[in-house]
């Protein structure tokens, strides 16, 4: 694997070409996080090595809604039959939370692999994010 800095120019890189200032997308207290919006959708950015590993992870999510109180096990349902259509994207639940996510490891990520992950969940999280909320009347959320 090349040294994380590499990967942190790449997603640099990417969102300049975006026409966006990746400065002022990063997180500036967590080193390898960025922060982007496609259309009403937040999408998270995600390069890190864990201490006692020598491989990385990228990741691309995106927070869609909270599950609702009253009818989750539809909605569940509902996330599970989405997941069938979506290419190699998928719904998680998290501390009660929908997100789309894709992870896989830095190793051999170019840069052509990950613009694609970026514009797919955000995409997919621009379209589901707007129909689930709608939907079961969610609200979105921003990470800080």
């Amino acid at each position: 694997m090349q040294p994380l800095q590499t990967y942190y120019d790449m997603i640099d890189n990417i969102i300049r070409g975006f026409g966006v200032d990746p400065a002022a997308c990063k997180n500036a207290e967590t080193p390898g996080q960025w922060n982007l919006k496609k259309g009403s959708a937040p999408v998270w950015i995600d390069v890190w090595k864990l201490q006692d590993q020598e491989y990385g992870y990228f990741q691309v999510m995106a927070p869609i809604c909270q599950i609702p109180v009253n009818n989750q096990h539809i909605f569940t349902k509902d996330l599970l039959e989405i997941n069938h259509s979506l290419y190699g994207v998928s719904f998680t639940i998290f501390k009660d939370w929908a997100y789309l996510k894709m992870i896989r490891e830095l190793d051999g990520l170019d840069q052509s692999e990950a613009t694609a992950m970026i514009n797919r969940i955000g995409n997919y999280a621009d379209e589901y994010d707007d129909k689930l909320k709608q939907k079961y009347g969610l609200a979105t959320a921003e990470r800080g």
